[in-house]
């Protein structure tokens, strides 16, 4: 079953990208997602510091 979700607030950090959105019970919800081929990385976290955190430190495995 795929989330559709609608993200607001999307930045783009190296090949991350964290977006704000609501999740089904409504509460306020930050994404970090690696767009990078074959990587698969992706988190969802509860404060907009941590999501941005994981962006800067997030290293590909696949190079």
């Amino acid at each position: 079953m795929t989330a559709s979700r609608r993200f607001r607030n999307v930045v783009r950090i190296g090949p991350v990208q964290v977006g704000t959105a609501y999740d089904r019970r409504g509460r306020e919800k930050h994404t970090a997602a690696c767009t990078a081929p074959r990587c698969g990385f992706s988190a969802d976290y509860d404060s907009r510091a941590a999501a941005e955190l994981a962006a800067r430190t997030h290293r590909c495995p696949v190079r």
